[in-house]
């Protein structure tokens, strides 16, 4: 009987220590900060020159993967996607590569990254496009279910409805509250047979992220960073194919203008000697066809 209560304690423990940490979580990406952080004009340098170069080669390769298997338009959905800006860049890059798109949605947990990400799409995207782009309240640990009520429709109407979807720097969130393995498990369903999914996270290998420094600021469990396996292992779990598991990328998302020119400069250098460090961790796989 003590044993069947220790079990209950702890649970409730857990629970109370995921409400907790959601509670931070949207305390913080609700914030004002949140949205001068994640904006195009207020976002650090570095985070626009991603966008258009480190990252846009991952999608350019994931893209072409989804291509060679459907000629159709494609279907795009960023889980996590702030206030938009990589969706946007994503979406752009597509129309200048005269690469069809039939509908791009954004799917992130906080209002206001979500409003500003409307008037993002509204801002920088061309007239031709941006009524192909909308963004919707929804959590990584529930959205197909989230989405679906944002779009009116049912959650098995959007099963297998996407060609790509992409997570940029909010996996790591899930595995944080427990549920990376339901997030993959949903993105699987989410998307297509052949359909591809690109995660990009935080490695927990590189010494100077801010979430490593602050440890008697935060708790363990809310900056904990996982390992690139420890990222691997849901998507394996939930049927994928794993294309591609690296480290890569040295350029933090806050660099201005000369950080960003210096580590560009040292790139090539840190990769040939201490790839395994580099800032972040990239998973990409695909549904089996």
């Amino acid at each position: 009987m003590s044993c069947l209560n220790d079990s209950l304690i702890v649970r409730r423990m857990q629970m109370v220590t995921t409400e907790g940490m959601n509670k931070s979580f949207l305390d913080e990406y609700n914030s004002p900060e949140a949205v001068l952080k994640y904006s195009t004009k207020t976002a650090g340098q570095g985070v626009n020159y991603l966008i258009q170069h480190d990252y846009a080669r991952v999608y350019d390769q994931a893209i072409d993967g989804c291509r060679a298997t459907s000629d159709l338009p494609l279907r795009v959905l960023e889980f996590g996607c702030g206030a938009g800006m990589n969706l946007v860049g994503l979406v752009s890059r597509l129309q200048r590569r005269g690469i069809p798109l039939e509908r791009a949605w954004g799917a992130d947990f906080s209002v206001s990254l979500i409003e500003t990400a409307t008037k993002e799409a509204s801002t920088f995207l061309a007239a031709g496009i941006r009524d192909k782009v909308s963004f919707h309240v929804a959590r990584n640990e529930s959205l197909s279910a989230d989405l679906a009520a944002g779009i009116d429709r049912s959650a098995e109407d959007l099963r297998g409805a996407f060609d790509l979807i992409l997570g940029v720097n909010t996996f790591r969130y899930c595995h944080r509250l427990g549920n990376a393995a339901d997030c993959a498990a949903d993105i699987y369903r989410l998307l297509r047979p052949g359909g591809v999914v690109v995660m990009i996270d935080m490695n927990d290998r590189f010494p100077l992220f801010r979430s490593h420094l602050k440890g008697t600021v935060e708790s363990h469990e809310e900056a904990y960073l996982p390992s690139l396996e420890e990222y691997v292992v849901p998507f394996e779990a939930a049927g994928f194919e794993i294309t591609t598991k690296d480290h890569f990328c040295w350029i933090p998302h806050s660099a201005g203008r000369a950080l960003t020119g210096i580590c560009r400069t040292l790139t090539p250098i840190l990769n040939a000697t201490a790839r395994s460090r580099a800032m972040r961790s990239l998973v990409v796989a695909r549904k089996p066809a």
